[in-house]
């Protein structure tokens, strides 16, 4: 039997170039980089952001980090290393979950892009996933049904009440809260230019550790739900790092996740200083004068 309960990722992902030029731009010769930089260049002007919608991109990154029903973290992987082919990205990813007998995927935000990315592309690349489009099974059994949290657990919408608020500052936020990284260095906006820049690797480790801060907001919710206690989270917690320090050498993206840490560590403060005490203001007055 597997030990795998809990199948937590992240995907990064960029443009088909060549679908965006036959679907936005049939009229243009464009090559597709050009169709891709086109496309996002209207979107920046019309929107705001530069965002592609998820229909016209592939998977040049998935990550996994398996984790066992007693929430401790087995180890982190990277799909189809070090080719980073996105047809067998999809692949191996939807075999996975089969091989490990179909664990919960937890994501942040997995519901409305990661998981409808890797759909529509088992779609494309013709890739029979029944289990997890069974529609004949009743609706609460349905894999895909958003309140099936057996077969999916989007931290994002545990937290906000299923979109109840906004979660503004998103998985970036939560992470700092704990203390952990966050984002350092690179972000998701980067991604499109990192690839086209050869920076494939760097795409890679950058996934690891947007996985590994989902899997600690992972550990807090717990808490939250009351599932585990503080006390577990903080155990977890030092045997994940443990496991990271001592994969840190043959890892990079380990060993700066890890230096980030520390920093986080080192800066962080009381509540009361962080938001600014009435005695620590008061203090910073000077004191009234009478005329």
């Amino acid at each position: 039997m597997s030990d795998v309960r809990y199948l937590i990722f992240d995907i990064e992902t960029v443009g088909d170039g060549n679908l965006i030029q036959r679907i936005r731009y049939p009229d243009e010769q464009l090559t597709p980089r050009q169709a891709i930089a086109r496309y996002r260049s209207q979107l920046l002007e019309e929107t705001g952001k530069d965002v592609l919608p998820l229909t016209f991109v592939l998977p040049v990154s998935v990550a996994v980090a398996k984790v066992r029903a007693d929430l401790s973290l087995i180890d982190i992987s990277v799909l189809d290393h070090p080719h980073y082919r996105p047809q067998e990205i999809v692949r191996g990813f939807w075999q996975g979950w089969n091989h490990y007998r179909r664990p919960t995927f937890v994501t942040f935000n997995g519901r409305g892009y990661d998981l409808p990315v890797m759909e529509v592309a088992a779609f494309r690349f013709g890739i029979s996933i029944p289990a997890w489009f069974n529609i004949d099974s009743r609706s609460f059994e349905q894999s895909r049904n958003r309140y099936n949290q057996t077969a999916h657990l989007d931290l994002q919408d545990v937290l906000t009440n299923f979109s109840a608020f906004r979660m503004n500052g998103g998985l970036n936020l939560l992470a700092n809260l704990l203390h952990k990284p966050g984002k350092a260095g690179v972000d998701g906006s980067q991604v499109q230019d990192m690839f086209h820049n050869g920076q494939v690797e760097e795409i890679n480790d950058y996934c690891r550790c947007d996985v590994l801060d989902t899997y600690f907001v992972f550990l807090r919710t717990q808490v939250l739900l009351g599932r585990i206690t503080l006390e577990d989270e903080n155990t977890l917690t030092a045997d994940a790092r443990n496991m990271l320090e001592s994969r840190a050498e043959q890892h990079p993206a380990y060993a700066h996740y890890l230096q980030v840490w520390d920093q986080r560590l080192q800066d962080r403060m009381d509540v009361s200083t962080a938001i600014g005490s009435i005695t620590e203001s008061a203090a910073a007055e000077p004191p009234a004068t009478e005329d």
